[in-house]
């Protein structure tokens, strides 16, 4: 039996989705100008806290859709059929209250998108898919 103390196991929580938010070569930079980059990951971060897990990530190679979101259901969303969401071009903060009110809700596979998001949703190669993934 081992000596080292136990960690406490966490309590079964509500499922949360992940929000992957680029911030590599050109998302969160200049080069999408007139966007307060550091605002909106704050925004994001504050807006999901205790609903959804948010991170900053480096380049999704999907540059020409900057700013870029990834919406990743949760374990529970997965096996209910949600897949990970690709939004494009999410540089006002009307989408990102959008995100955030879809990810509070559980997000792909749980809840249904706003359908104003359909305007920002597209689909990057398999490649650059399989790098968030993996």
């Amino acid at each position: 039996m081992s000596r080292r103390p136990r960690k406490d196991v966490p309590a079964q929580s509500v499922p949360r989705p992940t929000v992957s938010v680029c911030r590599g070569c050109c998302c969160g930079t200049e080069k999408i100008p007139g966007v307060d980059h550091a605002a909106q990951l704050a925004r994001l971060r504050s807006g999901l806290e205790g609903a959804a897990t948010v991170r900053a990530v480096e380049c999704l190679d999907a540059c020409e859709q900057g700013n870029v979101i990834v919406v990743q259901p949760s374990a529970e969303g997965r096996r209910a059929g949600g897949r990970p969401v690709w939004l494009g071009l999410v540089n006002d903060e009307h989408a990102e209250q959008d995100v955030i009110t879809w990810a509070t809700a559980g997000g792909p596979g749980l809840a249904d998108a706003p359908d104003i998001l359909d305007l920002y949703v597209f689909q990057p190669s398999r490649r650059v898919r399989a790098g968030l993934d993996g």
